[in-house]
């Protein structure tokens, strides 16, 4: 069946699933090392979160994750946040896509997702604004919320259709993703053209996650971290008295855009993106799950080193070229 028909035909009332099998010896290096680099820095911060981490270094640090050759971007102010607009070669599509970063809403930014934001916009041959929202501890996620919806509004005033506006998003910015898509529909903006959520998080209840075998097998997360995260979100909540974000596997999902969601098959995150899949699709909304095997959470973002994640996002591309 074509993109085209599985899009536009008839909703089916479960997700297609498409899993992706084999794993490269590059995917099994970059494996090895998040689970022995990056793993025991997470479980570090999970045991003293409230200690002072240097987060903000992190997309400081990222400076060498130059963009795709001949990328065009210009920095972008959205009121309350920082943006930037790329265009990567060849991206002159009629589709824009609003992207979301992931990093737990605590870490991460416009640096560190550059090059993946740009490889996106040359694969879907669309032009892409990033949005550097608001973020924990100092900002609960409603704040980062707000900044997806001023970066929505912020290419509708430039001429894009809500129509032809794809939201995207890794991890925590798959969470924004769902978010921004609902709120726009709530608030009478309309419908977005689609959804691409990478390892998206979808649940801010620990339970699900917890109780998969997957909570064992992440090469990132280890398992404390999952509901200290979500401890700090209510702290931050508190804190600011503001509503909370429900999160998307709790949302009417009614009316959503169709929708790709890609994600590992032992990440932590697997269980998040698939009872989202299954609820979108319940409620009549197109929605394709790709599960590529022993992929590490946000996989896509080694385009460079591992060939599994170069072919994720040409299917990415191959989504967002539909659409238009």
């Amino acid at each position: 069946m074509s993109t085209a028909v599985q899009m536009f035909g008839p909703a089916p009332t479960s997700p297609l699933v498409r899993e992706f099998a084999g794993v490269s010896l590059p995917s099994r290096a970059l494996s090895l090392s998040v689970r022995s680099t990056v793993r025991p820095f997470i479980d570090a911060w999970a045991s003293a979160p409230t200690l002072p981490w240097p987060t903000p270094l992190i997309d400081r640090l990222a400076f060498p994750l130059t963009p795709v050759s001949g990328t065009r971007r210009h920095a972008v102010e959205l009121g309350s946040c920082s943006a930037e607009f790329l265009r990567a070669p060849g991206a002159t599509g009629p589709v824009a896509i609003l992207y979301l970063h992931g990093g737990a809403f605590l870490c991460c930014g416009l640096s560190t997702h550059r090059q993946l934001v740009s490889r996106i916009s040359a694969a879907a041959a669309a032009p892409v604004l990033a949005v550097g929202y608001r973020m924990l501890p100092g900002h609960p996620i409603r704040r980062a919320l707000e900044d997806g919806l001023a970066g929505l509004r912020w290419l509708l005033d430039r001429g894009f259709p809500i129509g032809r506006i794809v939201v995207a998003g890794d991890s925590a910015g798959g969470f924004l993703a769902f978010s921004v898509a609902h709120e726009a529909l709530r608030l009478g903006l309309g419908r977005c053209a689609g959804v691409v959520a990478m390892s998206p998080l979808t649940d801010l209840d620990s339970r699900r996650k917890l109780d998969h075998p997957n909570a064992s097998r992440c090469a990132l997360f280890p398992r404390r971290a999952v509901p200290v995260l979500t401890r700090l979100v209510e702290r931050a909540e508190q804190t600011v008295h503001t509503e909370p974000v429900t999160s998307p596997v709790d949302l009417d999902v009614t009316g959503m855009p169709p929708t790709l969601i890609q994600t590992g098959s032992e990440e932590m995150t697997f269980v998040d993106a698939e009872v989202i899949a299954h609820r979108l699709a319940a409620a009549g909304v197109h929605t394709e799950l790709q599960v590529w095997e022993k992929q590490v959470h946000v996989f896509q973002a080694a385009a460079s080193v591992v060939p599994e994640s170069g072919q994720a996002i040409a299917r990415i591309g191959t989504f967002v070229r539909a659409l238009g």
